[in-house]
């Protein structure tokens, strides 16, 4: 078994965070038409209540994830994440950046003058009293799950809202969910999922979003009863014998770093074990490094193409 450190792998993981989501609600009387100035209240993934005196206007995000959301829903950011976000939201380009979910800047939101930043449950619950004591308010959810994400925009939807096009959304992703489910075979490839930068790698488990996704495009998580790692439950360490004895047809790799660089370290690192070269995924040369703006971070409603990007590839092994 290996004993490697994970500090390296808290770079923008915004998907990758521990937390239940109790789901959110709204108090205030629905309006696709413009923002009322009327109390808004919506309950966020922490469960707890926030108000605001009219519909925000200067929304300030800290995952591409979340911006992807705001702007899918027809709204926009005044403050985004530093970590350069995908083709779908380069409409937020222009915006102020303000960190991430790991580092905050709090001198540029106080410039922005953010009704609201949107932050992630727990890795931004420290953060609240310093965004409160600029006077901004926080919301804070998380995205461990396709269903999770589904929340997310429910909950922004209501924020902006904009229900009917936050459930127009859902039901697009509910939609590819079906198509997916219907075309299934019921052979499932075995796959071990790994997140990680040179040096340092987990496996994840079924209870990140990956796993979620592998599970729903219709893969075998071969590490889905490793012992969860206490710091970051939705992983695990790998397990050399174990993936061995597994046999994947196919090993994914995520991170943020550079693709080739992580690919490369990965093998390398998993060939000092004469063995792993018996797998059929290294035998087939089936060792893929997905794109890091569709997994291993939230993708938001992109979670339809990462759906079909998984799909693609186990339908490559059949």
């Amino acid at each position: 078994m290996w004993h490697i450190g994970m500090a390296v792998l808290l770079l923008g993981a915004a998907g990758c965070s521990p937390g239940p989501s109790p789901g959110s609600g709204v108090t205030a009387a629905p309006s696709e038409t413009k923002p009322s100035d009327t109390k808004l209240s919506v309950q966020d993934f922490a469960g707890r209540s926030v108000t605001f005196p009219a519909v925000p206007t200067k929304i300030a995000a800290l995952s591409n994830g979340d911006v992807d959301i705001i702007y899918a829903l027809g709204g926009k950011v005044v403050g985004r994440p530093t970590s350069a976000g995908p083709a779908a939201v380069q409409e937020a380009a222009g915006a102020e950046q303000i960190g991430s979910t790991h580092g905050i800047d709090l001198e540029k939101i106080a410039a922005l003058d953010a009704d609201v930043v949107l932050g992630n449950h727990p890795l931004n619950t420290k953060d609240i009293p310093s965004v409160e004591g600029i006077g901004s308010k926080m919301l804070l959810t998380s995205a461990n799950s396709i269903d999770e994400i589904k929340k997310q925009i429910t909950l922004f939807g209501q924020l902006l809202r904009k229900e009917d096009k936050a459930r127009e959304l859902n039901e697009s992703i509910d939609a590819k969910l079906k198509e997916i489910g219907s075309g299934s075979t019921g052979i499932k490839p075995r796959v071990l999922l790994v997140y990680g930068a040179p040096g340092t790698y987990m496996a994840a488990l079924g209870s990140s979003l990956s796993g979620d996704i592998l599970a729903k495009a219709g893969g075998e998580n071969i590490a889905a009863d490793y012992p969860k790692l206490e710091s970051y439950p939705q992983y695990a360490q790998l397990n050399t014998e174990k993936i061995i004895q597994s046999n994947p047809q196919l090993v994914l790799l995520m991170s943020h770093g550079n693709p080739e660089k992580v690919k490369d370290g990965f093998l390398k690192e998993m060939q000092q074990n004469a063995a792993w070269n018996s797998l059929d995924a290294v035998k087939h040369n089936r060792v893929e490094v997905l794109p890091s703006d569709l997994f291993g971070t939230n993708p938001g409603t992109r979670v339809i193409e990462a759906l079909d990007r998984l799909k693609a590839l186990l339908q490559a092994v059949k």
